[in-house]
């Protein structure tokens, strides 16, 4: 039920209406054949830009805090494991007399 498209242009001579119908069909071979413009890549990313280098010092800083305190919990622990979990409430010192 569809028809080819049919020349809108008149028909003033044989010689102009074929090179109309050239020029026709070599516009509709180029959009057949166009390829497409839009860039559908991901925009660049700027590296430096994001980049918050105090944030990461204090991030690391933090991190550094809590694995050193981490490591003292780790080794009270560990003495608390070997010596049986016994309190030492000896006093060792002596009283200064006056």
């Amino acid at each position: 039920m569809h028809r080819a498209p049919q020349m809108t242009l008149p028909r003033g001579s044989k010689y102009l209406q074929c090179t109309w119908e050239k020029a026709y069909q070599d516009h509709r071979k180029k959009v057949r054949d166009a390829q497409p413009l839009v860039d559908t890549r991901a925009p660049l990313c700027l590296r430096h830009l994001p980049l918050n280098i105090k944030k990461l010092k204090l991030e690391e800083e933090r991190l550094s805090v809590i694995d050193r305190d981490n490591y003292l919990l780790l080794e009270k622990v560990s003495c608390i494991m070997r010596t049986r979990g016994q309190t030492d409430n000896r006093n060792d010192y002596t009283h200064r007399r006056k």
